[in-house]
């Protein structure tokens, strides 16, 4: 009996872009089992969210993640598009410990700034593949420029 391709498994392939979220997501959380703490002990601007916030928010857009990179998949997306989706992911886990592991705010900044054109370059060829793959993506970009100029304020009161 040969294996059907996954093209015919659409739910099994939705796990996979769910796995590799979850895994984005342990991988960076490794490194932030303290960042609660952290971020309380850090001097922050005015405007920066209680650190309760951070879990609902990642959550639910680790989510829209999965369901994007899935949608993309479905309409066709091809290897270099996902591998673009794979950087970012990579990028994604990559900032947690260079800002709380390592406290190097600096480089966290300039990482987020990568981090944030791989995801603009990813909602430009998600939205000719599927464009509510695309929309999607748009809360993600929107938290992490949030979360860029929350680590640049960070960075120059620490």
């Amino acid at each position: 009996m040969t294996a059907l391709p996954l093209r015919h498994h659409p739910v099994r392939v939705l796990l996979v872009f769910l796995a590799a979220v979850v895994v984005t997501a342990v991988a960076g959380s490794l490194f932030s089992v303290s960042a609660g703490a952290e971020y309380l002990a850090l001097r922050r601007p005015s405007w920066a969210p209680p650190s309760w916030l951070f879990g609902p928010v990642w959550t639910v857009l680790y989510g829209l993640i999965a369901v994007s990179g899935w949608l993309a998949w479905r309409h066709g997306a091809r290897r270099g598009e996902l591998t673009l989706f794979g950087v970012q992911l990579v990028l994604n886990a990559a900032w947690t410990p260079l800002f709380f592991g390592l406290r190097w705010y600096g480089i966290a900044f300039a990482e987020i700034v990568v981090l944030w054109l791989a995801i603009v370059a990813l909602v430009v060829v998600f939205w000719w593949r599927s464009r509510a793959a695309a929309l999607l993506l748009v809360p993600y970009l929107a938290w992490v420029s949030f979360a860029a100029a929350l680590n640049v304020s960070i960075a120059t009161l620490n």
